[in-house]
């Protein structure tokens, strides 16, 4: 895991004074470290027997669509109130910085499934909390939820302690 953790850049003071952003795009330019990170997902995911996974921001996808890819399963994306054409379900959240609302089309999740909520990183937990709300509502059953970064002492992974949670990099808080 320390090899995930060398490859992340950290940006001091971004978004505000104190706080260090993490940059996963370094990660993604070294192919080999990318692979195996997604890989390593995948190995301790495989027993979920996930049907679908639901990224619920558009930088979920790069570890969602990788992960759905080697699991086999269907990928579905969240988006911003107002950019799903279709009928939808909303959901408005609160974060640390301000709300946000997602949508998701109602016939794309079914009553049954099992589904993976897969994200690039975890702080609060706000964003999965909502999602998780919006599949279940739906009928589905949250099998798990995965992030390749969780920053600890924030609060996301008590928010989600009726849920098995996996992170492959963590950073203390």
């Amino acid at each position: 895991m320390d090899l995930f953790k060398s490859k992340i850049r950290e940006m001091p003071d971004f978004p505000r004074e104190g706080i260090n952003f993490k940059d996963v795009s370094t990660l993604l330019l070294d192919g080999d470290a990318y692979r195996q990170a997604i890989q390593e997902l995948a190995t301790q995911c495989r027993h979920k027997q996930a049907d679908l996974i639901v990224c619920p921001k558009q930088r979920g996808l790069i570890i969602g669509a990788p992960l759905a890819y080697i699991l086999g399963t269907g990928l579905v994306t969240l988006c911003l109130q107002g950019n799903e054409p279709e009928e939808d379900l909303t959901r408005h959240y609160d974060l640390e910085f301000g709300g946000r609302s997602i949508e998701l089309n109602r016939d794309l999740i079914q009553p049954g499934m099992k589904v993976l909520v897969v994200d690039e990183l975890i702080a609060t937990g706000g964003t999965t909390v909502a999602t998780v709300k919006v599949i279940e509502e739906l009928g589905a059953e949250v099998v798990g939820t995965v992030f390749l970064i969780e920053l600890t002492g924030l609060g996301g992974r008590v928010k989600l302690q009726d849920y098995d949670t996996i992170s492959l990099v963590q950073y203390n808080y």
